[in-house]
């Protein structure tokens, strides 16, 4: 009967620890990503998510940025950042619409119209859902505001 009862006590104290590290598991998975960001355009807020690469670590660490972003080609917003940032542009073909760019070494991008191009940028990152993007960043130049 004792050892009975010893395997029971056993077997709990093992099903309790499981339970342990799956909570701990589950609050780990749900704590902020490193790699997110906030980037906020006329009072909407849009998530984005940061490419893995020292160009978009750099970027990051000027966080928070707020800039006045300049229209060009009725497609993108652009802005001439202080710093260089570390570059490494590749001829990336397919521009989508929230993608967020550098182009040389120390002009922002933010896309927001889909297209083809010859163009080599360097990837910063991405808006997660740029719904309505285009309506809301409008026709002329912008306030935009990068932070976590």
């Amino acid at each position: 009967m004792k050892k009975f009862l010893l395997i029971i006590c056993a077997a709990c104290l093992l099903i309790g620890g499981c339970g342990e590290n799956s909570k701990a598991q589950e609050v780990k998975e749900a704590a902020p990503v490193k790699n997110s960001l906030t980037v906020k355009i006329n009072g909407k807020n849009f998530s984005a998510t940061l490419e893995d690469n020292p160009s978009a670590k750099k970027f990051a660490e000027m966080f928070p940025l707020e800039v006045d972003m300049t229209e060009l080609n009725s497609n993108e917003k652009y802005f001439y950042l202080d710093k260089n940032l570390p570059s490494n542009a590749v001829s990336v073909g397919q521009i989508h619409a929230g993608d967020l760019m550098l182009f040389g070494s120390n002009c922002l991008v933010l896309f927001y119209k889909n297209f083809s191009t010859g163009y080599s940028y360097t990837r910063l990152g991405k808006l997660d859902n740029p719904v309505d993007l285009e309506k809301i960043l409008g026709a002329g130049n912008v306030r935009v505001i990068f932070g976590r």
